[in-house]
């Protein structure tokens, strides 16, 4: 399988744009991409992944302004993304209602994570949009560790990224769209670290 080097952005991109799907780091962990786009790739990246309709994928953002492209944002988001993103947190918020429903699993919100190495802000700029970022295995089983695991456990992948995770650990998941800000999956991000920002 072809493997690119972390400054081959370029490569990676071309590879998007024309509704591949690929397997990147992250600062948590292996993850398998594709651009938000198209549907060609949202479907390909699910028969990569063997992923079940009913379940949306998480989508990764170079920046807060291209966020705000996909999703609601409002001022206690704000402050939470410009605190404590990018780094090891996913947020959800309602979706913008132009965003294409199968983008969103037919929900009216995403989860939403900003890019945290230059490679990857890099590439999802060349890309031109945000893109679906999933953890690297196959649906319902553990987290691929290695680049060889991921090889043998996603051969459909079109390539993969270079490098090593620096957490090693899935993200905080936190719920921003109820009225008390609620964290629906455990991670490196603390409540009290949250609930610090929104002081």
């Amino acid at each position: 399988m072809k493997r690119w080097k972390q400054n081959e952005t370029d490569l990676m991109a071309e590879v998007l744009r024309n509704d591949g799907v690929i397997s990147v780091v992250t600062d948590t962990v292996y993850g398998v991409c594709a651009r938000t786009a198209s549907r060609e790739a949202e479907e390909k990246l699910r028969e990569v992944k063997n992923r079940p309709q009913a379940k949306s994928f998480p989508l990764m953002c170079a920046d807060l302004d291209q966020l705000k492209t996909v999703a609601v944002t409002d001022e206690r988001s704000e402050k939470v993304i410009r605190e404590l993103m990018p780094g090891p947190l996913t947020v959800i918020l309602k979706k913008r209602q132009e965003v294409p429903s199968y983008v969103s699993g037919g929900k009216d919100t995403l989860a939403l994570r900003l890019a945290g190495s230059s490679a990857l802000k890099d590439l999802i700029r060349k890309t031109g949009c945000p893109i679906f970022l999933t953890s690297a295995n196959q649906s319902g089983q553990p987290e691929c560790r290695t680049l060889e695991e991921i090889e043998e456990n996603c051969p459909l992948l079109d390539g993969m990224m270079e490098g090593e995770p620096s957490f090693g650990k899935a993200s905080t998941i936190l719920d921003l769209t109820k009225e008390k800000p609620v964290i629906l999956r455990e991670g490196p991000v603390s409540m009290d670290t949250i609930t610090e920002v929104l002081k």
